[in-house]
């Protein structure tokens, strides 16, 4: 039997199979091939292992409305799913392998493709080949499968034909290409066609059953299937699990399905043994999950605990410091019990809040799992170091050239790569990496596929702008919709946020009154589930915290902001200085060191002794380096003495610093509540003299009068619409007033007045109509601009209420279009990064560290 010759380019390739080949790649000049029949057995199994995961079972049967997905209908499925290369038999796809002289004549070929040349034929645009195509497989059986006279099965199919990373654009214009899919010599579309058509039949008898219920017609259930096809085609196509096999063996499926059970467990998808570990084990208290010896839980960690654990959607409130992650986790420890979800994404919203938090939720998962059964916790942060998750989330990197459809646009997915995050059993990364699973870019849908079996934990939700928000939204709505659970947090959540996060049954939340939203309950745990939404009060947590506040209407006088902060240094206090830009930070240092004498060099902080200052324009690397270092000055067991150190936004989140003295820029309500918490965080009987009691200076434009700011940008330090950071001068100004008015903030007792009054819609408009009509057009811009964030985030967002298919398709409205969506979509508006990679030797930092690969943070 001739199995091999060499064509005129010196390629040695197989005969016997040219019709069959789904991936292939060269190796010492000799093309190797993994058979077509066999790469589809591969991925309809790892669907087949995917779909018999409980939690995986459980969200596909919630997004399809039912109440336990039956044996019939998970076939069915994985009959979509082996489907998904079948565009693989013409024969332009087919050639690409061949020798050139065996191409000679046959040119008309060129730039045919598997998933978007069959476009022409589904839509029966392509007429004579459809006829065949949808003969030769068991089409006549699967139109059967709905209710809806078709389109469902229709949609199904286009989605497992859109497992590349997007949908297909049914609307393209791509022009029918018949020749593509004729015979060429011994190569024939159709017969190949015809086999896989009896192979899915014999590999999934159960599909071809009577007696089944209809699939279901929900759009989102299609969303999910998509993510779910996407995923079994990543993990199905990697060859060190699925090795090249170039000859037909018949009984190759039960080969496929040893393999991909394999390495369902392999990748940490099976959890059942390490739950039945736990059990056995029994959840540790609280004092032990969280390493407080003697420690019990607060109010607020009890309040997360005792919210049914079966509520879709948790919402956490409660003052900054009151132990809000430990809150979440606890109850990810009891849901993860009783087997409602299998994993945990924990969403910061910065990198270097992730960084902070990623040992805590490590040595979380390492006191809860037994030894044996401890899953790596990936830092799902790109540009930080992995650390010890190279081995965590064992998804092979997929070789798309091999797989006969280019570089796909990407990178492997290696532990650095962010596609791969949200496989992983526990995470620790930003918000972005989650949201990334709402937003029209490639493998979007496998992104919220892998994050639906988890508990997804969102921190700080108060921090998200318009547009973050929306994405946001589109997630949750994602989320929940495909089985999932979701816990957010915040410290100063206004009445208006919290209404929409639990606003989930698609109507418009009516705005809850001022006076009533100032008298809702706080600290308070809000639950979403079957019956709509409630919120109640979680009680007193440890301690209350008394905040002296007065403004200085000194924003711009950098020399002013030193000498506070020095004497309060020089007395033996702990002064955090926080401005709004990284200009006013580095010109605030500069006064600081010109002022300080010998004898202050102490108090000056400083990193490996040189004085510097904090803020998120150094990279990793150093980043890493100044948090340590201001945790250890600032941090629970830091040494007594005076210490300031200069910053911008990035000292107000995740770092767990305790000071005596803040002296900050004026900001919203929220925000400014937020750099409190970093005021006497931690009880303790060493403060200096005079700072007994935490101490807030907040400074403010000169004469505290912020309508010049409205046209005048100059030294404007992020205030105002020339601004740029904080834009509303609505809530400036009632934060302004709330701190003339109020001498000493009682924390968490005003926390609900102090940010109802400074940012409920009925108290903007009140202010912008006594301040005057500049300030009433003011507020009108910021309204049009929070609509046109809006709009951009919904042109943006999958539309995951929008079917694959419909059968009038000139009037349908498309999931999403777009050849290159990823490189112009984003998950914050404007948050396009510089990166620069160094040639070796790697420039040394300020700190006399190696530069980090990767650029900026």
């Amino acid at each position: 039997m001739d199995m091999g010759a060499a064509g005129a380019d010196g390629r040695v390739y197989r005969r016997l199979h040219w019709a069959k080949w789904a991936k292939a790649d060269e190796e010492g000049g000799a093309v190797r091939i993994h058979l077509l029949e066999h790469h589809l057995a591969d991925v309809g199994a790892c669907f087949e292992a995917l779909a018999a995961q409980p939690a995986i079972r459980r969200g596909l049967a919630h997004a399809g409305g039912m109440d336990e997905m039956d044996e019939a209908t998970a076939a069915r499925l994985a009959v979509f799913a082996a489907l998904h290369d079948i565009g693989k038999v013409n024969a332009g796809f087919q050639t690409k392998v061949w020798p050139a002289a065996d191409l000679e004549g046959r040119r008309r070929w060129r730039g045919t493709t598997h998933d978007l040349d069959i476009v022409p034929v589904i839509m029966n645009d392509d007429k004579a080949t459809a006829d065949w195509f949808f003969s030769a497989l068991p089409w006549d059986d699967m139109i059967l499968w709905d209710d809806k006279g078709g389109a469902v099965v229709c949609a199904l199919l286009v989605a497992t034909l859109s497992h590349h990373g997007r949908p297909l654009n049914l609307q393209g214009g791509r022009s029918r290409n018949p020749d593509a899919w004729l015979p060429v010599g011994e190569l024939s579309p159709e017969t190949c066609t015809r086999r896989i058509g009896e192979m899915v039949r014999e590999w999934f008898p159960k599909a071809f059953g009577a007696g089944a219920p209809p699939l279901p017609d929900a759009a989102g259930f299609q969303h999910l299937f998509l993510g779910l096809c996407n995923w079994a085609d990543w993990l199905g196509s990697n060859e060190e699990w699925f090795g090249y096999v170039d000859t037909p063996q018949p009984d190759y499926i039960d080969r496929a399905r040893k393999i991909a059970k394999r390495v369902v467990s392999a990748v940490g998808l099976d959890v059942e043994g390490q739950r039945k570990a736990v059990a056995a084990k029994g959840i540790p208290d609280f004092a032990r999950l969280f390493g407080i010896e003697g420690g019990a839980p607060n109010a607020i960690q009890r309040a997360a605990v005792d919210a049914p654990l079966e509520r879709r959607l948790v919402i956490v409130e409660s003052e900054t410091g009151s132990g809000k992650t430990e809150a979440a986790l606890w109850r990810f420890a009891r849901m993860y019990e009783r087997g409602l979800v299998d994993g945990l994404y924990f969403a910061l919203p910065t990198r270097a809040a992730a960084a902070q938090i990623h040992g805590r939720v490590e040595r979380f998962v390492g006191e809860l799992l037994p030894e044996e059964h401890t899953p790596p916790v990936v830092l799902a942060v790109p540009g930080y170091h992995p650390g010890g998750d190279a081995d965590g989330v064992a998804m092979r990197d997929y070789d798309a050239a091999a797989a006969g459809h280019g570089d796909g646009g990407g990178k492997p997915w290696a532990a650095e790569n962010p596609k791969r995050y949200l496989a992983a059993q526990v995470a620790v990364g930003t918000v972005d990496q989650a949201m990334l699973g709402a937003l029209q870019v490639r493998n979007a849908h496998m992104r919220a596929a892998c994050l639906a079996r988890n508990l997804l934990v969102v921190d700080e939700v108060h921090a998200s702008d318009t547009y973050m928000s929306e994405v946001l939204d589109a997630l949750l709505t994602a989320h929940l919709g495909a089985g999932g659970y979701a816990l957010l947090m915040s410290a100063t959540l206004g009445s208006a946020a919290r209404d929409k996060w639990l606003d989930r049954d698609g109507g418009d939340a009516a705005v809850t009154p001022l006076d009533d939203a100032i008298a809702a309950p706080y600290p308070a745990v809000s639950a979403y589930g079957d019956g709509g939404a409630e919120i109640k009060a979680a009680g007193e947590n440890d301690r209350p915290k008394r905040v002296s506040i007065s403004a200085e209407p000194r924003m711009g006088d950098f020399g002013y902001a030193a000498r506070v902060a020095l004497e309060a240094a020089r007395a033996g206090a702990k002064v955090l200085v926080v401005r709004n830009t990284v200009g006013h930070a580095v010109e605030t240092q500069r006064a600081l060191e010109e002022l300080a004498g010998a004898d202050d060099a102490t108090l000056l902080f400083s990193v490996k002794g040189v004085r510097t200052l904090h803020h998120g324009r150094f990279a990793a690397g150093d980043r890493g380096l100044l948090d340590a270092r201001v945790e250890a000055l600032f941090g629970k067991e830091r040494a007594g003495g005076g210490r300031v150190v200069v910053g911008t936004q990035t000292l107000e989140q995740s770092l767990d610093i305790d000071a005596d003295l803040l002296v900050t820029d004026l900001c919203p309500v929220d925000v400014l509540l937020q750099r409190i918490g970093r005021l006497h965080r931690h009880e303790r009987g060493d403060r200096p003299a005079g700072y007994e009691e935490a101490r807030c200076v907040v400074m403010t434009p000169r004469d505290g009068d912020l309508s010049g700011l409205l046209a005048d940008g100059r030294g404007a330090n992020g205030l105002g619409p020339n601004g740029m950071v904080y834009r509303d001068l609505r809530v400036l100004e009632a934060t302004r007033w709330l701190i003339e008015e109020y001498g000493a903030w009682e924390i968490p007792d005003m926390n609900r007045l102090l940010v109802e009054r400074a940012t409920h819609p009925e108290r903007l408009g009140a202010i912008a109509r006594e301040m005057g009509e500049e300030w009433v057009a003011h507020g009108n811009e910021i309204m049009g601009e929070f609509l046109a964030d809006s709009q951009t985030a919904g042109n943006v967002v999958i539309k995951r209420d929008k079917a694959f298919f419909v059968k009038d398709v000139g009037n349908r409205d498309v999931v999403f279009v777009g050849e290159d969506g990823e490189g112009k979509i984003r998950t914050r508006l404007g948050d396009d990064r510089v990166e620069v990679r160094f040639e070796r030797p790697h420039p040394t930092s300020p700190f006399d560290e190696e530069a980090s690969i990767g650029g900026l943070a």
